[in-house]
Order: structure tokens, then C-alpha cells, then sequence
């Protein structure tokens, strides 16, 4: 969606309200496409002093899986995004400042890049999620494995000396 935003560019203290419907769900993320429901996009733009400023939200859940223990779970997203809008740039390294276009700005762009880099981090079913198991691969969340606790590799030399018993005791 292009918002036109040539009734607003230069008249100070104007504004334009925007909402629409993004589809992402073709977007594929870490080998998964977890925009399956529609992402809403809302928000304003207003003529500050002849800056235009963009202030808006991209919502929506996703479908994913727990990176711990790999249980499907579904993540409220809320993503905030503020950027400056102009027509030309001065200074031809600003990643800041998005360009219009015939006094336009494609909404769909900015807000899809919003919504792709915001998804990067961990999502957990729970903040206290154990996870797997690195050995057997059973889920902690349901108590634990019986695999015995694997020791540090460096440390395999100091267990066996504190495993045997001293020379010359006996027990009585």
C-alpha cells in the first residue's frame, strides 16, 4: 500500500492517518513461514516543522516453535516503528531517513522489513523453559532425563585422581 502524502509535505502540523492489511505469509524466516495470520499495520504521519515523521505498529500473532524444547507456540507480536520521511537526502548515507517516492511512501515496505528484522531472537514457550536433553533429547519440561551429568572434558583427569582411594588406607 503507497500512502500519498503530498497534501501534508509542506504544510507544518498536518497529519495523515493510515491502517492496512499486510500478508506475509509467504515470508520465509529461519526455514519456517511464521506470518500465517495477517499482520495489521496502523499509525500516523505528521508534518513536524517541516520533518515528516512516520509513528506507527505492525501487530499480529505467529506460529512457531519453542527454541528450547520445539513445542509449537504462538507469539503476540507488537512492533513499534518510528523513521523520518523526506524527499531527497542531503547526506546520501542515512539509512535512517526513507525516501518517498512522487511524494509517496510504500508502507508495505517498511513495515514488512520491520516485521522480518524485529522476528530474530529467541521465543521460548515459557521464560523457565529446560528444553531438550543434549544427549537423549527428552523434554526436561516433564522432569528429568536420567542421562548422568556429563563431565567437562578438561576435568576427566582430576575426577579418576578423586576417584581413587589414597595408598595405604585401609578401612578397619
Amino acid at each position: 500500500m503507497r500512502l500519498d502524502l503530498k497534501e501534508i509535505i509542506h504544510i507544518p502540523g498536518e497529519s495523515r492517518d493510515f491502517s492496512c492489511t499486510l500478508d506475509l505469509s509467504q515470508v520465509e524466516l529461519f526455514g519456517e513461514k511464521p506470518f500465517q495470520a495477517p499482520v495489521e499495520v496502523s499509525g500516523t504521519v505528521r508534518n513536524m516543522a517541516g520533518a515528516l515523521v512516520l509513528s506507527g505498529s505492525a501487530r499480529s500473532r505467529v506460529e512457531t516453535c519453542c527454541d528450547r524444547c520445539l513445542k509449537p507456540i504462538t507469539v503476540a507480536l507488537d512492533i513499534p516503528v518510528e523513521t523520518l520521511l523526506a524527499e531527497e537526502l542531503e547526506d546520501e548515507e542515512s539509512d535512517e531517513i526513507v525516501l518517498l517516492e512522487d511524494g509517496q511512501v510504500d508502507l508495505e515496505e517498511l513495515f514488512t522489513t520491520a516485521c522480518i528484522l524485529d522476528w530474530g531472537g529467541k521465543h521460548v514457550c515459557r521464560e523457565d523453559c529446560a528444553g531438550l536433553c543434549p544427549k537423549c533429547g527428552k523434554d526436561l519440561n516433564d522432569g528429568p532425563c536420567g542421562c548422568g551429568k556429563e563431565l567437562d572434558p578438561r576435568f576427566v583427569a582430576l575426577a579418576k585422581l578423586l576417584d581413587k582411594e589414597p595408598e595405604g588406607s585401609e578401612e578397619a
